[in-house]
């Protein structure tokens, strides 16, 4: 009987390797290696790839404490449980953003209000917020959306001034610029996603949640760590002997929390893409500048707007869509199948209104909520087009970009 070392293909083997490593791969960079260091698992290689993944992004991005865990939604529920947020407590969340920024809050059993948002930039902003602030208000949710930082100083400035915690979900933006800051560590946590379709990528999903708060950074740990008692802000480090532990008699948990770690795996694979991030984010910026190109001249796509104090980081190109411009005669699926049957990727709309997602309706009827109407977000939200950047192959970048300029001309002569 062949053993399997007789039956395993190195050949196919060595060809997948080859495959995931080409030059607009997605993991071409460290990730195999990585990988395979966490699945050779060696008393000579036992590399801790979540405390590795954890540094690196404290020293990269000057921020105190950095808790990996294993989605952005996991992050923003251990956010909103750091907060200690109780049934009567309320969080400004914009209308329009994904649903788990609002799932996070009712898991802690707090209520959502919904903000509107500016109709140019598709952001939540300081003037709407405040209409939203009552003695009740705990938290502020702001969402980079498309990786568009948003203005934070004046809603930081208005939390200081009225107790309120500032929680930046930062899942679409990563090396975003805001006031020559970095975008995402102005409040008091942040949160980034590394499901597969972000800057980086987990190959599956996972997060990281960052504060300079040491008393939050041991609430988010322990919660997202299943409640181990002897984690602290900056890891699981004990000093007491494995004898101890093993103890019988040894209690282990003081928090009740959920586990929501970081497989290894998904921290060797994000660690490489860290690592290699600024060159990924280079070719976000370049795929976009693509597409800006493409729509120069186009009277009915606008840009999101990009204030002069930011710099995009470009999750998408993401654009409005307005049909009066060309007379009512396409509608926003006529131009996305117009751009399909030439050879685009298509491309993504807004996800709808977080009140108008049918699992949401129903918690609010359950809850008694007053109707929500928010009426930027509800316009906006019907004519946002996000065209794809995570091209590796910046000559396949532009030739979408190109397919989409050319779509522009024929239907402005048509």
């Amino acid at each position: 009987m062949q053993s399997y070392y007789q039956k395993f293909n190195k050949e196919k083997l060595i060809k997948k390797i080859k495959s995931i490593k080409k030059q607009d791969g997605k993991f071409n960079n460290l990730e195999v290696e990585y990988v395979l260091d966490v699945l050779e698992n060696s008393k000579k290689k036992n590399v801790d790839y979540v405390k590795k993944i954890e540094d690196l992004f404290c020293k990269k991005f000057k921020v105190k404490y950095a808790i990996a865990c294993n989605s952005g939604t996991s992050g923003l529920h251990a956010a909103m449980y750091s907060l200690g947020l109780k049934a009567d407590d309320e969080v400004i969340v914009p209308g329009l953003a994904v649903v788990m920024d609002a799932y996070a809050v009712f898991h802690r059993g707090a209520k959502v209000v919904f903000c509107d948002v500016d109709p140019d930039t598709f952001l939540i902003n300081y003037e709407e917020i405040k209409k939203k602030i009552t003695n009740k208000t705990k938290a502020i949710i702001t969402v980079s959306l498309q990786g568009l930082p948003v203005d934070i100083d004046p809603i930081i400035k208005l939390a200081r001034k009225n107790n309120i915690k500032v929680v930046e979900d930062n899942a679409q933006d990563l090396y975003g610029v805001y006031k020559n800051r970095l975008s995402g560590f102005s409040g008091d946590i942040g949160v980034w996603s590394f499901e597969n379709k972000k800057h980086l990528s987990g190959a599956s999903e996972g997060g990281i949640i960052s504060t300079n708060n040491k008393r939050l950074a041991e609430r988010i740990r322990k919660f997202a760590g299943i409640g181990y008692k002897n984690m602290t802000a900056i890891g699981g480090r004990t000093s007491l002997s494995i004898e101890e532990v093993q103890d019988p008699n040894y209690k282990r948990f003081d928090t009740i929390g959920l586990n929501y770690r970081m497989p290894q795996i998904v921290a060797a694979v994000a660690y490489s893409q860290l690592k290699n991030s600024k060159n990924i984010l280079k070719k976000r910026v370049a795929s976009a500048k693509y597409f800006r190109n493409a729509i120069k001249n186009c009277r009915w796509l606008v840009e999101q707007k990009i204030p002069k104090h930011c710099k995009h980081s470009h999750y998408t190109f993401a654009v409005k869509f307005l049909t009066n411009k060309i007379k009512n005669k396409y509608t926003w699926k006529d131009i996305y199948k117009k751009y399909k049957e030439k050879g685009g990727d298509g491309f993504y709309g807004a996800c709808a209104p977080i009140y108008k997602e049918p699992s949401i309706k129903k918690y609010l009827k359950k809850k008694n909520y007053p109707k929500i109407k928010l009426n930027n977000v509800e316009k906006i939200q019907k004519q946002i087009m996000q065209f794809k950047t995570n091209y590796r192959d910046l000559n396949l970048a532009k030739k979408k970009a190109n397919i989409l300029k050319k779509l522009i001309y024929e239907i402005d002569e048509s």
